[in-house]
């Protein structure tokens, strides 16, 4: 794990064992406030109640077990084996309690895409080997849960149980607040559905429905908290840290986030020192402003034309306008856009793998920390091999096949340019291949210059970077052209 055995931190790893030790000892009342007991600076909670409730629950069964794992105080830093069996197996349960089954629940629910069971196979073994979320689950060490819950939000849709889809997303949301990335599309989708039904009958009805299970929801979860208003603004203050400023050094990380996370800001900072020139406050104004107005067409056009395609396809362009413009992103942020994309890889399998495997790219120099370079390579080219066996990625390069056919039309007098369009994809994802292949052999294997230490992580960053704003054009193109009529356009059954 990154900092393992290296005081005075330790590293993620002693985050979620310090969350366990803290919230077992403490009252709930001291959970998010600095006290003698509880030193923020040492890993101080700034996760929603959800996780704290969860690490609680790790916690009683850690006690059950071996008391010296969240002794106060005397905890710091344990790493035994059997502890770190533990730790991995709390992990594995959460994936088979919560992420797993969502997964193979969504894929045999695509009767548009996967009319035999052996493809609905195919298709949740490529999502539950997108090495992505395994290295960093099981290698970084983080819990999938609330991405397990926003998938059950995204299942529950599909269905047209609104209630119980607003019900998982607020789970989601409750647990990590990043899950904001997803917040949108969900919003647009249901007021949208409102819309159409009409708000002077149904549609109102459902709007009342959606709004009070959504306020009960936030209710039962921060119902400990609600005794004290003091209390409900400290823990929004650890969820939103706005005076760290557009990014943070991570005290693990050399060199600092900045430099390795692949979004508009952090790459800026190489030739731009942001931060060096905005205020804090000024940086966040400048963010929002531009985030806001990056998923503002696809949010109009999920709310006026509601759909569950349009749906997920904006779950994917919403999360990755948040990515790569907004405030305080962390590289593993980038899981929160990859999730969404592996529930359109039936759909446009090309682009989807290809994404996926960026994705995983765009988070080397942190995976390279943890010591998970073999990791890394092997569950990568397994996603690949899986992906070209079943999905033929190679062969759905057509304009068609990248759902582009309604862009491709609206060209008018550059229609004939589309017809060379496959080649040109297929070479420049054998091209994206090699280039992520060659700097990931060369972070691994040689010493950058000494005038120029950065310079893998940086050119990591660069290239992903570019990437993902490529990829965030094309999903915005894809929704934008979107028809209403398209046979693509067919509801899950």
């Amino acid at each position: 794990f990154l900092g393992a055995g290296k005081p005075p931190m330790y590293g993620d790893y002693e985050a979620q064992r310090h969350w366990q030790e803290v919230t077992y000892n403490l009252p709930i009342r001291q959970w998010y406030f600095n006290t003698s007991d509880n030193n923020l600076l040492y890993w101080g909670l700034d996760y929603p109640p959800l996780t704290a409730y969860h690490s609680f629950l790790c916690a009683y069964v850690a006690k059950l077990i071996n008391p010296d794992w969240i002794a106060l105080h005397t905890s710091r830093g344990y790493e035994s084996q059997p502890h770190k069996l533990f730790m991995r197996t709390t992990v594995f349960v959460a994936d088979l309690l919560v992420y797993i089954p969502a997964v193979i629940l969504y894929c045999f629910s695509l009767r548009e895409t996967s009319t035999k069971k052996k493809a609905s196979i195919w298709g949740a073994l490529c999502i539950l080997l997108y090495p992505g979320l395994i290295l960093i689950d099981h290698g970084h060490f983080q819990y999938p849960l609330s991405l397990g819950f926003a998938l059950w939000g995204v299942l529950c849709l599909s269905y047209d149980w609104d209630l119980l889809g607003s019900v998982a997303f607020c789970l989601a949301l409750n647990y990590k607040q990043m899950e904001l990335y997803h917040s949108l599309p969900f919003f647009c989708y249901l007021l949208g559905k409102c819309f159409k039904k009409g708000l002077k009958g149904k549609g109102l009805v459902l709007l009342m429905k959606i709004a009070g299970t959504v306020v009960v929801s936030f209710a039962v979860c921060w119902l400990p908290f609600c005794t004290d208003v003091a209390q409900i603004m400290q823990v929004l203050r650890r969820l939103f840290p706005i005076d760290r400023g557009l990014f943070e050094a991570c005290m693990f990380s050399s060199p600092p986030p900045c430099s390795k996370l692949a979004n508009i800001w952090c790459s800026l900072s190489v030739l731009i020192k942001i931060k060096n020139i905005v205020s804090p406050q000024t940086q966040l104004k400048i963010s929002f402003a531009v985030t806001f107005l990056s998923l503002l067409p696809t949010c109009i056009k999920l709310t006026v034309h509601p759909s569950l395609r349009g749906f997920k396809f904006a779950l994917v362009s919403c999360a990755l306008s948040f990515f790569l413009f907004s405030f305080q992103v962390h590289e593993k942020s980038i899981l929160l856009v990859s999730v969404p994309v592996c529930l359109i890889i039936n759909e446009i399998p090309f682009m989807a793998t290809w994404f996926l495997l960026v994705s995983t790219f765009s988070m080397l120099p942190l995976l390279l920390k943890d010591g998970l370079l073999l990791p890394y390579a092997v569950t990568t080219l397994a996603f690949l091999s899986v992906c070209t066996a079943f999905f033929s990625i190679l062969e759905k390069t057509s304009a068609e096949d990248l759902q582009l056919k309604a862009f491709s039309i609206s060209l008018k007098g550059y229609v004939s340019w589309f017809k060379s369009f496959p080649r040109i994809v297929r070479s420049l994802f054998l091209l994206s291949l090699t280039l992520m292949g060659l700097l990931s052999l060369a972070s691994a294997a040689l010493s950058p210059p000494q005038r120029l230490p950065d310079l893998f992580p940086v050119a990591v960053s660069l290239v992903s970077c570019l990437h993902f704003l490529l990829f965030w054009v094309y999903f915005n193109v894809v929704i934008l052209w979107d028809s209403k009529n398209s046979r693509s356009q067919k509801k899950i059954s």
